[in-house]
Protein backbone atom coordinates (compact mmCIF):
# COMPACT_ATOMS: atom_id res chain seq x y z
CA UNK A 1 0.00 0.00 0.00
CA UNK A 2 1.41 3.39 -0.94
CA UNK A 3 1.57 6.26 1.54
CA UNK A 4 -0.96 8.22 -0.54
CA UNK A 5 -3.39 5.27 -0.54
CA UNK A 6 -2.97 4.85 3.20
CA UNK A 7 -3.64 8.52 3.84
CA UNK A 8 -6.69 8.40 1.57
CA UNK A 9 -8.10 5.47 3.51
CA UNK A 10 -7.42 7.15 6.85
CA UNK A 11 -9.22 10.25 5.62
CA UNK A 12 -12.16 8.17 4.37
CA UNK A 13 -12.50 6.33 7.69
CA UNK A 14 -12.20 9.60 9.62
CA UNK A 15 -14.83 11.23 7.42
CA UNK A 16 -17.17 8.29 8.00
CA UNK A 17 -16.67 8.53 11.73
CA UNK A 18 -17.13 12.29 11.66
CA UNK A 19 -20.38 12.01 9.73
CA UNK A 20 -21.58 9.28 12.07
CA UNK A 21 -20.91 11.16 15.28
CA UNK A 22 -22.01 14.56 13.97
CA UNK A 23 -25.27 13.02 12.79
CA UNK A 24 -25.85 11.09 15.99
CA UNK A 25 -24.94 7.66 14.62
CA UNK A 26 -22.93 5.79 17.19
CA UNK A 27 -21.84 2.35 18.21
CA UNK A 28 -19.73 0.73 20.87
CA UNK A 29 -19.76 -1.80 23.68
CA UNK A 30 -23.14 -1.92 25.35
CA UNK A 31 -21.67 -2.23 28.88
CA UNK A 32 -18.97 0.44 28.68
CA UNK A 33 -19.04 2.51 31.91
CA UNK A 34 -20.37 6.03 31.67
CA UNK A 35 -17.57 8.45 30.79
CA UNK A 36 -19.21 11.67 31.94
CA UNK A 37 -21.90 11.14 34.56
CA UNK A 38 -22.40 9.21 37.80
CA UNK A 39 -25.90 9.50 39.22
CA UNK A 40 -28.87 7.52 40.52
CA UNK A 41 -31.10 5.37 38.33
CA UNK A 42 -34.32 7.12 37.31
CA UNK A 43 -36.81 7.27 34.45
CA UNK A 44 -34.33 8.78 31.99
CA UNK A 45 -31.12 7.13 33.24
CA UNK A 46 -30.50 3.38 33.63
CA UNK A 47 -27.27 3.74 35.59
CA UNK A 48 -25.10 3.84 32.46
CA UNK A 49 -27.03 5.52 29.66
CA UNK A 50 -29.64 8.23 29.34
CA UNK A 51 -32.88 7.44 27.53
CA UNK A 52 -36.18 8.92 26.49
CA UNK A 53 -38.80 6.37 27.58
CA UNK A 54 -40.65 5.03 24.54
CA UNK A 55 -38.16 6.38 21.99
CA UNK A 56 -36.22 4.21 19.55
CA UNK A 57 -32.54 3.42 20.13
CA UNK A 58 -29.77 4.62 17.80
CA UNK A 59 -29.10 2.66 14.64
CA UNK A 60 -25.93 0.59 14.41
CA UNK A 61 -22.85 0.51 12.24
CA UNK A 62 -24.39 -1.83 9.67
CA UNK A 63 -27.19 0.64 8.97
CA UNK A 64 -24.63 3.43 8.76
CA UNK A 65 -22.69 1.56 6.09
CA UNK A 66 -25.89 0.77 4.18
CA UNK A 67 -26.71 4.48 4.11
CA UNK A 68 -23.21 5.71 3.27
CA UNK A 69 -22.85 3.20 0.43
CA UNK A 70 -26.27 3.94 -1.08
CA UNK A 71 -24.89 6.63 -3.41
CA UNK A 72 -28.05 8.74 -3.08
CA UNK A 73 -26.51 11.90 -1.64
CA UNK A 74 -27.26 15.09 -3.59
CA UNK A 75 -24.00 17.03 -4.08
CA UNK A 76 -23.71 20.43 -2.42
CA UNK A 77 -21.68 23.35 -3.76
CA UNK A 78 -18.29 23.75 -2.13
CA UNK A 79 -19.14 27.34 -1.30
CA UNK A 80 -22.58 28.87 -0.84
CA UNK A 81 -22.18 32.29 0.78
CA UNK A 82 -25.06 34.04 2.46
CA UNK A 83 -25.90 37.55 1.23
CA UNK A 84 -26.41 38.66 4.84
CA UNK A 85 -23.93 39.73 7.50
CA UNK A 86 -24.94 40.92 10.95
CA UNK A 87 -23.21 43.31 13.33
CA UNK A 88 -25.34 43.06 16.47
CA UNK A 89 -25.93 45.87 18.96
CA UNK A 90 -24.33 45.74 22.37
CA UNK A 91 -27.65 45.13 24.15
CA UNK A 92 -31.37 44.90 23.41
CA UNK A 93 -33.31 46.19 26.38
CA UNK A 94 -36.79 45.61 27.79
CA UNK A 95 -39.28 43.39 26.00
CA UNK A 96 -37.73 43.84 22.57
CA UNK A 97 -36.37 40.65 21.04
CA UNK A 98 -33.58 40.33 18.49
CA UNK A 99 -32.54 36.91 17.15
CA UNK A 100 -29.61 36.67 14.71
CA UNK A 101 -28.82 33.47 12.82
CA UNK A 102 -25.14 32.54 12.89
CA UNK A 103 -25.54 29.38 10.80
CA UNK A 104 -26.54 25.70 11.09
CA UNK A 105 -28.12 25.68 14.59
CA UNK A 106 -26.29 28.66 16.12
CA UNK A 107 -28.15 31.82 17.18
CA UNK A 108 -27.49 35.01 19.11
CA UNK A 109 -30.53 35.92 21.22
CA UNK A 110 -30.82 39.40 22.74
CA UNK A 111 -33.62 40.57 25.05
CA UNK A 112 -34.00 42.17 28.45
CA UNK A 113 -30.43 43.45 28.32
CA UNK A 114 -29.12 39.85 28.28
CA UNK A 115 -27.09 38.26 25.45
CA UNK A 116 -27.34 34.50 24.90
CA UNK A 117 -25.70 32.15 22.41
CA UNK A 118 -27.45 28.94 21.41
CA UNK A 119 -25.39 25.91 20.23
CA UNK A 120 -22.54 28.17 19.02
CA UNK A 121 -20.29 26.70 16.33
CA UNK A 122 -17.73 28.94 14.62
CA UNK A 123 -15.36 26.12 13.60
CA UNK A 124 -14.66 25.22 9.98
CA UNK A 125 -15.74 21.60 10.45
CA UNK A 126 -18.38 19.83 12.55
CA UNK A 127 -16.10 16.90 13.25
CA UNK A 128 -13.88 15.23 15.85
CA UNK A 129 -10.92 15.78 13.49
CA UNK A 130 -9.71 18.89 11.71
CA UNK A 131 -8.90 17.29 8.36
CA UNK A 132 -12.15 15.45 7.55
CA UNK A 133 -15.86 15.52 8.17
CA UNK A 134 -18.64 18.01 7.37
CA UNK A 135 -17.20 21.38 6.35
CA UNK A 136 -18.91 24.78 6.28
CA UNK A 137 -20.05 26.05 2.90
CA UNK A 138 -20.61 29.57 4.24
CA UNK A 139 -19.08 31.78 6.90
CA UNK A 140 -20.78 32.39 10.23
CA UNK A 141 -23.36 35.16 9.87
CA UNK A 142 -21.69 37.10 12.69
CA UNK A 143 -17.92 37.44 12.85
CA UNK A 144 -16.67 36.16 16.19
CA UNK A 145 -14.80 39.36 16.97
CA UNK A 146 -17.93 41.55 16.66
CA UNK A 147 -20.02 39.56 19.14
CA UNK A 148 -21.48 41.66 21.95
CA UNK A 149 -20.69 40.63 25.55
CA UNK A 150 -22.08 37.12 26.00
CA UNK A 151 -23.73 36.41 29.35
CA UNK A 152 -24.69 32.77 28.87
CA UNK A 153 -24.30 29.93 26.39
CA UNK A 154 -26.98 27.24 25.98
CA UNK A 155 -25.95 23.84 24.58
CA UNK A 156 -28.49 21.16 23.63
CA UNK A 157 -26.26 18.08 23.29
CA UNK A 158 -22.76 16.92 22.52
CA UNK A 159 -22.74 16.15 18.79
CA UNK A 160 -19.99 18.05 17.02
CA UNK A 161 -22.34 20.30 15.05
CA UNK A 162 -23.81 21.57 18.35
CA UNK A 163 -21.06 21.32 20.99
CA UNK A 164 -17.92 22.89 19.53
CA UNK A 165 -15.20 22.95 22.17
CA UNK A 166 -12.95 25.33 20.22
CA UNK A 167 -15.75 27.89 20.09
CA UNK A 168 -16.73 27.37 23.74
CA UNK A 169 -13.14 27.77 24.89
CA UNK A 170 -12.80 30.99 22.88
CA UNK A 171 -16.02 32.28 24.45
CA UNK A 172 -14.74 31.51 27.93
CA UNK A 173 -11.52 33.36 27.26
CA UNK A 174 -13.13 36.41 25.69
CA UNK A 175 -16.49 36.71 27.49
CA UNK A 176 -16.51 34.44 30.57
CA UNK A 177 -20.16 33.47 30.14
CA UNK A 178 -22.09 30.93 32.11
CA UNK A 179 -22.57 27.65 30.23
CA UNK A 180 -25.88 25.77 30.62
CA UNK A 181 -25.79 22.15 29.46
CA UNK A 182 -27.67 18.87 29.97
CA UNK A 183 -26.26 16.43 32.52
CA UNK A 184 -22.89 14.92 31.66
CA UNK A 185 -21.90 17.58 29.17
CA UNK A 186 -20.40 19.60 32.02
CA UNK A 187 -17.64 16.97 32.31
CA UNK A 188 -16.80 17.38 28.61
CA UNK A 189 -16.47 21.16 28.97
CA UNK A 190 -14.45 21.03 32.19
CA UNK A 191 -12.04 18.46 30.78
CA UNK A 192 -11.28 20.93 28.02
CA UNK A 193 -11.05 23.95 30.33
CA UNK A 194 -11.59 23.61 34.11
CA UNK A 195 -12.16 27.36 34.33
CA UNK A 196 -15.49 27.17 32.50
CA UNK A 197 -18.45 28.08 34.70
CA UNK A 198 -20.85 25.27 33.84
CA UNK A 199 -24.31 24.42 35.18
CA UNK A 200 -25.67 20.98 34.25
CA UNK A 201 -29.41 20.31 34.30
CA UNK A 202 -31.75 17.35 34.04
CA UNK A 203 -35.03 17.41 32.14
CA UNK A 204 -37.53 19.44 34.12
CA UNK A 205 -34.89 21.54 35.85
CA UNK A 206 -34.24 25.24 35.31
CA UNK A 207 -31.53 27.81 35.92
CA UNK A 208 -31.51 31.59 36.12
CA UNK A 209 -29.48 33.74 33.72
CA UNK A 210 -28.66 37.42 34.31
CA UNK A 211 -26.39 40.00 32.77
CA UNK A 212 -22.81 39.35 33.82
CA UNK A 213 -19.96 41.83 34.22
CA UNK A 214 -17.63 39.75 32.02
CA UNK A 215 -14.04 40.58 31.22
CA UNK A 216 -12.84 43.97 32.49
CA UNK A 217 -16.39 45.26 32.77
CA UNK A 218 -17.18 44.63 29.09
CA UNK A 219 -20.86 44.00 29.82
CA UNK A 220 -21.41 47.58 30.88
CA UNK A 221 -23.62 48.90 33.64
CA UNK A 222 -27.03 47.79 34.80
CA UNK A 223 -28.31 44.43 35.93
CA UNK A 224 -30.53 43.51 33.02
CA UNK A 225 -33.50 41.19 33.24
CA UNK A 226 -33.66 37.76 34.81
CA UNK A 227 -34.17 34.94 32.31
CA UNK A 228 -35.21 31.45 33.36
CA UNK A 229 -33.89 28.58 31.21
CA UNK A 230 -35.80 25.27 31.38
CA UNK A 231 -34.36 22.03 29.96
CA UNK A 232 -37.02 19.86 28.30
CA UNK A 233 -36.81 16.48 26.50
CA UNK A 234 -36.21 16.01 22.80
CA UNK A 235 -36.29 12.87 20.65
CA UNK A 236 -32.57 12.43 20.11
CA UNK A 237 -29.43 10.99 21.74
CA UNK A 238 -25.79 11.81 22.29
CA UNK A 239 -22.31 10.62 21.36
CA UNK A 240 -18.90 12.14 20.90
CA UNK A 241 -16.72 9.14 20.25
CA UNK A 242 -16.90 5.42 19.57
CA UNK A 243 -17.97 4.23 23.02
CA UNK A 244 -19.97 6.97 24.75
CA UNK A 245 -23.43 6.44 23.28
CA UNK A 246 -26.01 8.25 25.43
CA UNK A 247 -23.50 8.85 28.24
CA UNK A 248 -24.57 12.51 28.35
CA UNK A 249 -28.09 13.89 28.34
CA UNK A 250 -29.58 15.92 25.50
CA UNK A 251 -32.59 18.24 25.29
CA UNK A 252 -34.18 21.48 24.15
CA UNK A 253 -34.51 24.77 26.01
CA UNK A 254 -37.49 26.95 26.91
CA UNK A 255 -36.59 30.47 28.00
CA UNK A 256 -38.79 32.69 30.15
CA UNK A 257 -37.83 36.17 29.00
CA UNK A 258 -39.25 39.71 29.08
CA UNK A 259 -40.23 39.06 25.45
CA UNK A 260 -42.18 35.91 26.35
CA UNK A 261 -41.44 32.21 26.09
CA UNK A 262 -38.83 31.10 23.55
CA UNK A 263 -38.55 27.43 22.53
CA UNK A 264 -35.06 26.50 21.31
CA UNK A 265 -34.63 23.12 19.64
CA UNK A 266 -31.28 21.87 18.39
CA UNK A 267 -31.93 18.34 17.11
CA UNK A 268 -35.05 16.23 17.54
CA UNK A 269 -37.13 13.58 15.89
CA UNK A 270 -40.89 13.91 15.86
CA UNK A 271 -41.75 10.64 17.62
CA UNK A 272 -45.42 10.63 18.60
CA UNK A 273 -45.41 14.41 18.97
CA UNK A 274 -45.74 14.25 22.76
CA UNK A 275 -42.57 16.23 23.49
CA UNK A 276 -44.05 19.15 21.53
CA UNK A 277 -47.53 18.80 23.05
CA UNK A 278 -46.03 18.84 26.53
CA UNK A 279 -44.05 22.02 25.83
CA UNK A 280 -47.22 23.67 24.53
CA UNK A 281 -49.15 22.63 27.66
CA UNK A 282 -46.44 23.65 30.09
CA UNK A 283 -45.49 26.93 28.43
CA UNK A 284 -48.60 28.34 26.75
CA UNK A 285 -48.28 31.29 24.41
CA UNK A 286 -44.73 30.68 23.11
CA UNK A 287 -43.65 33.73 21.17
CA UNK A 288 -40.87 32.21 19.07
CA UNK A 289 -39.63 28.70 18.32
CA UNK A 290 -36.30 27.80 16.73
CA UNK A 291 -36.98 24.55 14.87
CA UNK A 292 -34.67 22.39 12.72
CA UNK A 293 -35.75 21.73 9.13
CA UNK A 294 -32.70 19.99 7.62
CA UNK A 295 -30.56 16.83 7.84
CA UNK A 296 -33.55 14.52 7.35
CA UNK A 297 -32.81 12.19 4.39
CA UNK A 298 -32.99 9.24 4.08
CA UNK A 299 -36.05 8.97 6.28
CA UNK A 300 -35.54 5.28 7.09
CA UNK A 301 -32.31 6.29 8.81
CA UNK A 302 -32.90 9.84 10.07
CA UNK A 303 -36.53 9.84 11.26
CA UNK A 304 -35.59 8.79 14.78
CA UNK A 305 -33.41 11.83 15.34
CA UNK A 306 -34.25 14.66 12.89
CA UNK A 307 -37.60 16.09 11.87
CA UNK A 308 -38.25 16.87 8.22
CA UNK A 309 -39.90 20.16 7.22
CA UNK A 310 -43.42 18.71 7.30
CA UNK A 311 -42.85 17.42 10.84
CA UNK A 312 -41.34 20.77 11.83
CA UNK A 313 -44.56 22.52 10.75
CA UNK A 314 -46.59 19.97 12.68
CA UNK A 315 -44.37 20.62 15.70
CA UNK A 316 -45.00 24.35 15.39
CA UNK A 317 -48.74 23.75 15.49
CA UNK A 318 -48.52 21.36 18.45
CA UNK A 319 -46.39 23.81 20.43
CA UNK A 320 -48.64 26.71 19.46
CA UNK A 321 -45.82 29.18 18.89
CA UNK A 322 -46.61 32.49 17.20
CA UNK A 323 -43.58 32.25 14.89
CA UNK A 324 -40.85 29.76 14.04
CA UNK A 325 -37.40 30.22 12.54
CA UNK A 326 -36.06 27.26 10.58
CA UNK A 327 -32.41 26.26 11.01
CA UNK A 328 -30.09 23.23 10.73
CA UNK A 329 -29.83 23.53 6.95
CA UNK A 330 -27.50 25.01 4.34
CA UNK A 331 -24.20 25.15 6.28
CA UNK A 332 -22.94 21.60 6.97
CA UNK A 333 -23.99 18.72 4.73
CA UNK A 334 -24.76 15.91 7.16
CA UNK A 335 -27.30 13.93 5.14
CA UNK A 336 -28.56 13.25 1.60
CA UNK A 337 -30.91 16.10 0.71
CA UNK A 338 -29.79 18.97 -1.52
CA UNK A 339 -28.81 22.29 -0.05
CA UNK A 340 -32.11 24.06 -0.96
CA UNK A 341 -34.41 21.05 -0.52
CA UNK A 342 -35.40 21.97 3.07
CA UNK A 343 -36.62 25.41 1.97
CA UNK A 344 -38.71 23.97 -0.85
CA UNK A 345 -40.10 21.27 1.43
CA UNK A 346 -40.91 23.84 4.11
CA UNK A 347 -42.88 25.91 1.61
CA UNK A 348 -44.90 22.84 0.60
CA UNK A 349 -45.48 21.89 4.23
CA UNK A 350 -46.70 25.38 5.15
CA UNK A 351 -49.19 25.27 2.31
CA UNK A 352 -50.35 21.77 3.22
CA UNK A 353 -50.95 22.73 6.86
CA UNK A 354 -52.36 26.20 6.24
CA UNK A 355 -49.47 28.04 7.92
CA UNK A 356 -48.72 31.54 6.55
CA UNK A 357 -45.23 32.05 5.15
CA UNK A 358 -44.40 34.73 7.71
CA UNK A 359 -45.16 32.34 10.59
CA UNK A 360 -42.35 29.91 9.71
CA UNK A 361 -39.28 31.41 8.05
CA UNK A 362 -36.11 29.61 6.95
CA UNK A 363 -33.20 31.93 7.72
CA UNK A 364 -29.82 32.33 6.02
CA UNK A 365 -26.67 33.03 8.07
CA UNK A 366 -26.55 36.68 9.07
CA UNK A 367 -30.30 37.23 8.86
CA UNK A 368 -32.01 38.85 11.84
CA UNK A 369 -35.54 38.42 13.20
CA UNK A 370 -36.90 41.16 15.45
CA UNK A 371 -40.15 41.26 17.31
Amino acid sequence: MTRRTALTRVAAVSALGAAAVAGGVVWGRQQAPNRYYDGPVRDNFDGTRFRLPGASTPRGFGDLLRWQLSGERTPWPEYDPSPYRDRPPRRVEGRDLRVAFVGHASFLIQTGGVNLLFDPVWSERASPVGFAGPRRVNEPGIAFDVLPPIDAVLVTHNHYDHLDLDTLEALRAGHRPRFLVPLGNDAILRRRDPRMEVTALDWGEAATVRREVGVAGTAGGGTGATIRAHLVPSVHWSARSWNDRRHALWGSWVLETPAGFLYLVGDTGFGDGETFREVGRRFPGIRLALLPIGAYEPRWFMAGQHVNPDEAVRALKLVGAETALGHHWGTFQLTDEGIRDPVRALEAAREAHGVPAERFVALRPGQVWEG
